[in-house]
């Protein structure tokens, strides 16, 4: 295959897929840097082997598994590696531990307001979830990704996935109960 020609058709393909990938990214590193090195990684991966890409099948599907794999594969890599504290960047300010900060007050309704508090109750709930849960509901509920798609991402059978995103989905509800309530959606 020329390599004009292939990198023409991974264009054209995979970058429909750059605002799908990075929105997924995020929800999954929940940091807006390691999201864009994510993707951006992904990408590097696809194009290197595109050659094993099989014309005709679900591209988004092949793609996503590459994203869930590099992921992680960073996530284990991060996990053994130990935390580094850099000792010039540390403030030594523990007189001041003691000292209570005011809490900022919601000053009342508004569409954006709202809006903010909705998401960040949302990437609250989905953070308290494990990865294998999160990453389901993310997949299934987010990009909308069948059964059979997310088992093959995943590399882990379709029953599993029917049962982790019914627990996922379930743990979720039971997180956000309280939130539906505050908020009226639910009456107690």
């Amino acid at each position: 295959m020329n390599s004009d020609y292939r990198k023409t058709e991974f264009e054209n393909i995979a970058f429909e897929y750059m605002d799908s990938l990075y929105s997924t990214a995020l929800r999954m590193t929940r940091n807006a840097e390691e999201a864009e090195d994510l993707v951006q990684d992904t990408y590097l991966r696809a194009y290197r082997f595109f050659d094993k890409f099989q014309e005709g099948t679900n591209f988004k599907a092949w793609i996503f598994k590459i994203l869930t794999n590099t992921f992680i594969n960073r996530y284990r890599k991060k996990a053994r590696t130990p935390q580094q504290v850099h000792f010039d960047k540390v403030e030594y300010g523990i007189e001041n531990d003691d000292e209570d900060e005011p809490v900022p007050q919601w000053s009342g309704y508004d569409e954006e307001n709202y809006q903010e508090l909705f998401d960040d109750d949302i990437k609250s709930a989905l953070g308290q979830l494990s990865e294998e849960f999160r990453m389901v509901i993310l997949l299934a509920d987010v990009e909308g990704f069948s059964y059979k798609e997310i088992a093959q991402i995943i590399d882990r059978p379709i029953g599993t996935v029917m049962s982790r995103l019914f627990r996922g989905r379930k743990m979720l509800q039971k997180i956000l109960e309280t939130y539906a309530k505050r908020e009226g959606y639910i009456k107690n």
